[in-house]
């Protein structure tokens, strides 16, 4: 059988985890930046078209310890490459390492490219290849002296590009994130969600669209759609799959509000292009006017920061704003931002808050957990 690593950002392993035991896969174990799992190659398919929260889905061909360049070069040879890449097939390396003896990234990588050609030179019996047909992304990844050899399954665009964000504003929420971030709140499709600062609509459209449990890579392709070894059959049969599970009787109450009109016009645009757009109510208005529809909402925001030498006043006060709107005690409220004075301008302390990675900025996530509705049992994160 088979072994995967779906990839994550730093501190949503744990939401990757829960979605890969979701799909049933075998011999699932959490790693710094990975979930790895044994399946059928049919995963390469159904984890492609259905993860939110990962960033790729790679197949791994092997792992072992490599101390010297000899050692990675004959250990990577060993390595079933042949039964993977056809005799036509494109292939590049690219590399990491941290913590290991082999730190030269740009030889690691040559190394393994010619450790490769080797092995295919031995199956195929020629000397020279065409690399006209399918790609495959080789990745070596050395940590502490463990060299890990995966195929990229995914393709050029991370799992974050489900293809209906046409154009966005200046450093938008990955898709990826968005998802993870509503995956640690206590909302489902029963309550309202809300995004007071929804800029180009990220949050409400992945909210959108696990209420309407679509699968997240319907939409588009990946690299190993064209590989011999996994059939057209697969795909339609994967796709057809997550096609059955959308919930179209679903009536999830979704709100999007943002002060600038140009984003909220963006924002409809791309819900319309996710075919979400008839069950979220977009909005030109100040954080200020918002007025809560009901009690026992969840409200999810990426408001506005920055890496900054002093604090940002028009900020501070935007983050004021927004915990006078949220001083209701029913409503459950979730913040990332890297503003660590958030909590002094919010007005309150959070329940939790959790270190995440939006790009490249060192973020928190602060967890406001409000009242749980009456009759109801707490639902599944939240705090942690």
């Amino acid at each position: 059988m088979p072994s995967f690593i779906a990839t994550a950002a730093f501190g949503l392993e744990a939401v990757v985890k829960r979605e890969v035991a979701k799909l049933g896969y075998a011999n699932i174990a959490a790693l710094d930046g990975r979930v790895d799992f044994d399946a059928e190659l049919s995963a390469a398919a159904e984890a492609n078209i259905r993860l939110r929260s990962a960033s790729r889905v790679l197949l791994k061909i092997g792992a072992f310890e490599a101390l010297t360049f000899d050692s990675l070069f004959e250990q990577t040879k060993a390595l079933p490459w042949d039964e993977w890449i056809t005799v036509d097939g494109k292939f590049t390396v690219t590399g990491k390492s941290v913590r290991s003896a082999l730190f030269s990234v740009p030889d690691v990588q040559s190394i393994v490219k010619k450790a490769v050609v080797e092995k295919l030179k031995q199956k195929y019996k020629v000397n020279w290849f065409a690399e006209t047909g399918s790609e495959y992304t080789i990745q070596v990844s050395l940590l502490k002296d463990t060299a890990t050899l995966t195929i990229d399954t995914t393709g050029t665009h991370g799992l974050h590009r489900r293809g209906y964000r046409q154009k966005a504003l200046l450093a938008p929420l990955r898709e990826t994130l968005a998802a993870a971030l509503i995956d640690l709140t206590y909302w489902n499709r029963a309550r309202i969600f809300l995004d007071p600062c929804c800029g180009s609509g990220t949050l409400p459209i992945e909210a959108a669209l696990i209420a309407k449990n679509i699968a997240p890579g319907l939409s588009r392709s990946f690299a190993c759609e064209k590989w011999p070894q996994i059939s057209p059959r697969t795909w339609k049969d994967a796709r057809a799959s997550a096609y059955a599970d959308i919930l179209t009787d679903a009536e999830p109450e979704i709100y999007g509000s943002d002060i600038d009109p140009g984003a909220v016009e963006l924002a409809r645009a791309n819900a319309e292009a996710a075919g979400v757009d008839d069950c979220i109510r977009f909005e030109t208005r100040p954080l200020s006017r918002i007025a809560l529809p009901r009690d026992y909402g969840v409200a999810v925001a990426n408001p506005p920061y920055g890496e900054r030498l002093g604090r940002d006043k028009e900020v501070e006060q935007l983050y004021g704003e927004m915990g006078r709107v949220f001083k209701n005690k029913t409503w459950s409220v979730y913040v990332l931002t890297a503003d660590e004075f958030f909590e002094s301008s919010f007005g309150r302390k959070a329940n939790a808050k959790r270190k995440l990675f939006n790009g490249m900025i060192k973020t928190d996530y602060y967890q406001y957990v409000g009242e749980k509705p009456k009759g109801q049992a707490g639902q599944r994160r939240g705090v942690s």
